[in-house]
């Protein structure tokens, strides 16, 4: 079974920087998309960007586009979320989930890690 576990939130500025981290506790990761969402008070949660284990091909919302790049490092399984020019808007808990399918209908979830923006 795969674990996940989120670190990196925090409070921080409008236009500043935050790298989240999610690592997995898993044998083998071949065949795993991971993705990271999010989820504002009172929205449903969102797709943020995704990453393939194997290729390392990305996805992202429009609405990070160009601010947050997502990446993992093989050796320590681990796909980081490196998020900048924060925005108010960005504030929301952020999650990180994998499947084999890339839907993520089915996805393990990690707990979550809380990313607020002031302004």
């Amino acid at each position: 079974q795969v674990q996940l576990a989120e670190s990196g939130g925090g409070l921080v500025q409008a236009g500043d920087s935050l790298r989240l981290s999610c690592a997995a506790s898993v044998r083998t990761f071949s065949n795993y998309v991971v993705g990271w969402f999010r989820q504002a008070p009172g929205r449903e949660r969102e797709f943020v960007a995704s990453i393939t284990w194997f290729g390392g091909i990305t996805r992202y919302a429009d609405s990070v586009k160009g601010r947050f790049t997502i990446s993992r490092d093989t050796a320590k399984k681990t796909v980081y979320l490196q998020m900048n020019s924060l925005k108010p808007e960005d504030t929301a808990v952020y999650y990180c989930a994998t499947d084999s399918s890339g839907n993520f209908k089915s996805a393990t979830w990690g707990q979550g890690t809380q990313v607020t923006v002031s302004s």
